[in-house]
């Protein structure tokens, strides 16, 4: 593609009319449905009382992610011996009661599964009469915590494609309705490698769909009194068993997003080129959560974060029962921790044609995404379109079809935030980038994690605006390419990690306890596709 000068500039509306010609994200109290997609805030990474690390019940992390703007969200607590021997079926029955008490916010039973030889990975299960039963098998037969495959072998490995393809049979033959994988932090420790990352893509079309591209675990970067670690708790270094290619930036956050989605021609990128789908999401990792960040930066709640500690007379401990008790207040030392609640800071915002458990999968599984930090903006519309069309083009997830030598459209249409934030501010946009690269195959090297043909082609400043904005930018089709979008607040930039001539102001890279993530707020979008026709 042949990138041509943006000739319209911006085009400022400031009422719903004029931004609702592209389908704009609305916010969860405005249910007006856009450009045929109603666009629903919500979480794939929460974790409650059945973790041994979280404290939460479902109920109530249901009632906070509500109460923060989410319309969904995904219980997943830790796969481990514990719960595989005594969560699954309380924690089940709390998910179905709280589905039966709400009907503001949707609640996925899920898992982050210790995948063999590899990190922590979101499972994700349409609700059906299977849900327990799949869900005990699967973490007895292939969680790592639970069945020893933790090590990076080949042999655990193959366990990993084997629990994948598990998953896509137990879909295909009816066992359970839906299901969704999406590895979370995924560059944390180093130990998900590209070539593993394609494995499980390619194992499971359609199951495997994406990364968190911006981890849970942000309020970890806050100065002191808070934990003033790395943002997502990356701060870590490389291990046995990590991939010897990642570089030392790697293990640290770029603008609180992963390394691998936040470089501009990375890894993401090297995927996107393949022309197969691979999204990413944002997730608040949830636990036990942060306070008023201001003033007490951890909730002053009462719970034992240790296993095996008990926490009543009569010697329970997680690790006799799968569960924590309730938080109580009862004066116990509190647990600092570096979740924000889910809604306070990641929101994964999905397109669907209705509300439903299985239609924000098959949003999900479409690439009809994009994810936010910080509430940086409240909606946001990428398609591509043949110049002058006055049709709606294609949304983020799709796949436009034009001949060689004609010229489409990269239209994007932002609704700037209006609103103070969890942190008590209303976030300013300052620049917006369109990123373009071109599609040129299955990677003959599995190990790639970069591709030489994507970089940013035009930036916006968008200081002093308001309401919505409309961004325009012309493209010669001369082959295959996708664009992606990313917006940030303009606090905090350097040159990109592949150099200025790629990414000339790009996130820069995270330093632990000098990382407040309110203070660098960014959003990224999934990618468009468009594939030439002669």
């Amino acid at each position: 593609m042949t990138g041509q000068t943006d000739r319209r500039g911006f085009l400022i509306g400031t009422g719903i009319a004029a931004g609702a010609v592209l389908g704009t994200a609305p916010t969860k109290a405005d249910d007006e449905r856009s450009g045929g997609y109603l666009w629903l805030a919500g979480d794939h990474h929460v974790h409650s009382q059945y973790s041994n690390d979280a404290m939460y019940p479902v109920s109530t992390q249901a009632q906070r992610a509500a109460q923060h703007g989410l319309s969904w969200l995904a219980i997943t607590d830790h796969g481990n011996v514990p719960f595989a021997t005594h969560s699954i079926a309380p924690l089940i029955a709390d998910i179905e009661a709280t589905r039966r008490a709400r009907d503001d916010v949707l609640v996925f039973t899920g898992l982050e599964w210790n995948i063999p030889a590899g990190e922590h990975t979101t499972l994700m299960l349409a609700p059906g009469r299977n849900e327990a039963r799949l869900l005990q098998e699967f973490v007895t037969r292939f969680d790592a915590r639970v069945n020893g495959t933790r090590d990076g072998t080949p042999a655990n490995e193959a366990i990993a494609l084997q629990a994948l393809q598990f998953l896509r049979d137990a879909v295909a033959a009816g066992r359970i309705s839906d299901a969704l994988v999406l590895p979370n932090h995924p560059s944390r420790l180093g130990i998900n490698s590209p070539q593993e990352t394609r494995g499980w893509r390619d194992a499971a079309p359609g199951i495997v769909i994406g990364m968190e591209g911006a981890p849970g675990h942000q309020a970890a970067g806050l100065p002191a009194p808070g934990m003033a670690r790395g943002r997502g708790l990356y701060d870590s270094a490389p291990g046995k068993f990590s991939f010897p290619g990642y570089p030392a930036g790697s293990y640290r956050t770029w603008g609180g997003f992963d390394w691998a989605a936040a470089t501009v021609g990375g890894l993401w990128d090297s995927m996107l080129a393949e022309g197969k789908p691979w999204w990413i999401t944002t997730t608040s990792d949830g636990h036990q959560g942060c306070g008023d960040w201001m003033k007490n930066p951890v909730d002053r709640l009462d719970q034992q974060p240790y296993d095996n500690v008990p926490y009543d007379s009569e010697g329970r401990t997680f690790a006799n029962t799968g569960r924590f008790p309730d938080p109580v207040n009862a004066g116990r030392p509190a647990v600092e921790y570096s979740s924000f609640p889910p809604g306070t800071y990641n929101k994964t915002w999905v397109g669907v044609t209705h509300r439903g458990y299985r239609e924000v999968m098959r949003a999900m599984r479409a690439g009809r995404m994009w994810v936010c930090l910080g509430d940086l903006v409240s909606g946001l519309d990428v398609r591509l379109r043949r110049r002058g069309s006055r049709g709606q083009g294609v949304v983020m997830g799709g796949t436009m079809r034009a001949r060689r030598g004609e010229t489409v459209e990269a239209v994007i249409r932002i609704n700037l935030a209006d609103g103070a934030n969890f942190a008590g501010f209303v976030p300013k946009l300052a620049r917006v980038d369109l990123i373009a690269g071109r599609i040129t195959g299955p990677a003959a090297d599995r190990s790639a994690m970069h591709t030489p043909h994507t970089k940013v082609v035009t930036s916006w400043d968008v200081r002093q605006r308001a309401g919505v904005v409309e961004l325009v930018h012309q493209f010669t089709v001369d082959g295959p390419f996708y664009v992606r979008v990313r917006g940030t607040d303009g606090k905090r930039s350097a040159a990109g990690y592949h150099g200025a001539g790629v990414d000339p102001v790009g996130p820069a890279i995270d330093v632990a306890g000098q990382a407040d993530p309110w203070e660098d707020l960014w959003f990224y979008s999934n990618p468009v596709f468009c594939v030439a026709e002669r």
